[in-house]
């Protein structure tokens, strides 16, 4: 695989497709947001700009990275009657699991694969190359592009079939909000108590409650009111949002996700749509 696809130039986007270029692989590129994409093109100028949906017949693996499922659903079903049989999607974004797996079926219809790999690790790792990558889908088709998973993230695991990368980001995502939001409830009232909220992150670094937000969010974007991740709270209600679905899909309780779904989309509707996910601590407040 050398023609490579990649939609989606977001603050993931980007450095996930410059580490592609970095590893040799020949993009055409496209983005919702054309000067996002003329931006990316001035800097990589072996790049390819797409413009339509033929721009892509010639490639014969295509990454996207979309904000949800239903964007996932537009782009893709309207490349697919241009996409030759073999060609393989990876959807690398955040989605509905279940619908997911209805695309996966559409696809294969026309002989066209479909992998969802979601990643975990934020702007930082996939500037690195060092992302968490949970892969869902058939063994020998992410055989296949195994190259392009690894230029991106070192930690790449076969999670379940198609479908189950989406499941299981979700379910991640929900464990992070929920850790963030303890977290900050705990941090307001040790302080209300009258310790130092350094003190308090300290501590709890060095306890059992130590958590990605206390070691990587706490210090860096909350307590200074920083708040700029660079993870959008209203994605990080859609994907909790995900996660309870799915539970509620599968028959499984899931109380204290459906009290943490609630709480971030109240903060998501509060503070808007450029919020970053960290705000969530002034939220609780």
């Amino acid at each position: 695989m050398t023609q490579i696809g990649f939609i989606g130039l977001g603050m993931m986007g980007v450095p996930m497709a410059d580490r592609l270029l970095d590893r040799g692989f020949t993009l055409t590129v496209q983005d919702a947001d054309r000067a996002r994409q003329e931006g990316f093109l001035a800097r990589h100028p072996n790049a390819r700009g797409a413009h339509g949906a033929r721009d892509f017949a010639a490639c014969s693996a295509l990454i996207t990275m979309l904000p949800n499922s239903d964007i996932i659903d537009e782009v893709v079903l309207g490349l697919l009657p241009h996409l030759v049989a073999g060609t393989t999607i990876i959807d690398m974004s955040s989605a509905d699991p279940n619908r997911t797996r209805t695309l996966a079926r559409k696809l294969r219809e026309k002989q066209v694969d479909l992998i969802d790999a979601p990643v975990s690790g934020g702007v930082k790792k996939a500037v690195a190359g060092t992302l968490a990558i949970m892969a869902g889908g058939d063994p020998e088709v992410l055989q296949r592009t195994r190259p392009l998973l690894e230029a991106m993230g070192t930690n790449i695991t076969h999670v379940g079939p198609v479908g189950a990368g989406h499941a299981l980001k979700a379910l991640n995502n929900y464990v992070s909000a929920a850790a963030l939001i303890a977290t900050a409830e705990a941090i307001h009232v040790g302080a209300a108590f009258g310790i130092e909220p350094p003190v308090i992150v300290d501590v709890i670094n060095a306890s059992t409650g130590r958590n990605n937000t206390t070691e990587n969010k706490a210090r860096q974007f909350m307590l200074n009111g920083a708040f700029n991740s660079g993870f959008s709270l209203a994605l990080q209600a859609k994907d909790v949002g995900i996660a309870t679905a799915l539970g509620r899909a599968m028959g499984k309780s899931m109380r204290l996700g459906e009290h943490v779904d609630a709480i971030t989309h109240a903060a998501a509707d509060e503070l808007g749509p450029a919020a970053d996910h960290t705000e969530l601590y002034r939220y609780v407040d």
